[in-house]
């Protein structure tokens, strides 16, 4: 079983995207409990805010969401591929033995 480095990476990688696009899809009740709607919440925010300050905040709000998500999005790939990419090398290790890695 020879799994260089690269194809390791593509397999990981290609892994991540079945499982994210899967879990966005938001197919079940409890996904949809703990999803952040931002939108929704945007907008009870923005009905709040004096005309004159809307703009700013929607601004500033939706600043927040892209950086909320870009935060969200590093450290869910990288805990998540790290925890993929353990249980292969277990996976392997436990079929191949010590000679694998070497």
């Amino acid at each position: 079983m020879d799994l260089n480095k690269n194809k390791m990476k593509e397999l990981i990688d290609s892994w991540y995207e079945f499982r994210d696009e899967d879990i966005s899809t938001l197919t079940c009740e409890e996904d949809r409990k703990h999803w952040i709607y931002i939108d929704e919440i945007s907008e009870k925010i923005l009905k709040n805010v004096p005309n004159k300050n809307k703009k700013y905040v929607k601004k500033q709000l939706e600043q927040l969401d892209h950086n909320f998500l870009d935060y969200i999005c590093y450290w869910n790939k990288k805990t998540y591929l790290n925890g993929f990419q353990d249980s292969i090398n277990l996976i392997l290790f436990a079929l191949v033995g010590d000679s694998y890695g070497t």
